[in-house]
């Protein structure tokens, strides 16, 4: 296997003449080892159940090393894969363990690429993870020349909605940035230090602070313009974090939950009348 492989580290190269040391398993091998871990919970049998199968983990992590994630993380997913796998299988199906345990190994490779992928999450239905690997292996639909042939084309082919693939496009050609990354090789600018402050300035807090104080004000005083019942339902159903139920108010001045809703209702119109009067506008409506 190393000899088909690009450039690897020391550190894979090193795991890779190891794993390589465990011999195959015969089919009958195999099957009793299985046994034994199914009846017997045998450690011993599932290490060299686990062991004899870790060079096809590697097989399988090759297939995605072009997702921008180091190859040994995606590898020992997939030993977690491969490894759960083992606790679900039946030896009394009649196939053989990599076949079974081939998807386990797959499934825990691709979740783990789709959760390193982007701080934002992606993949998370099923047609956006299946979209994540398939968009992975196309090519050319970056290409303006024919694009939406190209996607309605793909979209038929997967079925899916072409709004689906344009997303997951999107989402695909792009990933994480930190702000701290210098913008070109060799300078100290970052990209932190080219964002806008939009927060507000001294003025802004000033004059919205004021503005505040002055609608609160005029608030106040049309309140004092409704009477007592008008103003107090007001001020426990609009006015609060924790506003009283209409049967709590109905009880409190002995008038009906539909009564309560009427003088509520009255209320609040004397309330814009006045605040319209004042040239305001208010979001007690």
């Amino acid at each position: 296997m190393n000899e088909n492989l690009p450039a690897i580290s020391d550190n894979l190269s090193h795991y890779l003449a190891k794993i390589n040391q465990y011999p195959l398993l015969s089919p009958e091998e195999e099957f009793d080892l299985a046994v034994r871990y199914e009846k017997e919970d045998d450690v011993e049998a599932a290490h060299k159940l686990i062991t004899s199968n870790l060079r096809f983990v590697v097989k399988v992590a090759l297939e995605y090393r072009g997702y921008g994630v180091k190859l040994l993380d995606l590898i020992q997913e997939g030993n977690i894969g491969l490894m759960m796998a083992l606790k679900k299988f039946d030896p009394h199906k009649g196939y053989r363990f990599i076949s079974y345990a081939i998807w386990w190994i797959r499934a825990y490779i691709q979740n783990f690429i789709i959760k390193s992928w982007s701080l934002v999450k992606i993949g998370t239905t099923q047609i956006q993870k299946k979209l994540f690997y398939k968009m992975g292996k196309i090519k050319g639909l970056s290409d303006e020349e024919h694009k939406e042939e190209k996607i309605l084309e793909l979209a038929q082919k997967l079925n899916v909605r072409c709004s689906d693939i344009e997303e997951m496009q999107e989402r695909f050609s792009g990933r994480d940035l930190s702000l701290d990354a210098k913008l070109e090789f060799g300078q100290e600018l970052t990209f932190l230090e080219l964002l806008p402050d939009r927060s507000p300035d001294q003025e802004e807090i000033l004059g919205d602070r004021e503005e505040d104080e002055a609608l609160s004000e005029k608030v106040e005083e049309a309140l004092r313009k409704l009477n007592e019942r008008e103003s107090f339902i007001v001020r426990h159903r609009i006015m609060t974090e924790e506003p009283m139920t209409l049967q709590e108010l109905g009880d409190k001045f002995r008038i009906s939950r539909e009564r309560v809703r009427q003088v509520e209702g009255e209320a609040l119109k004397k309330l814009k009348k006045e605040l319209a009067g004042a040239e305001l506008t208010c979001s007690v409506a």
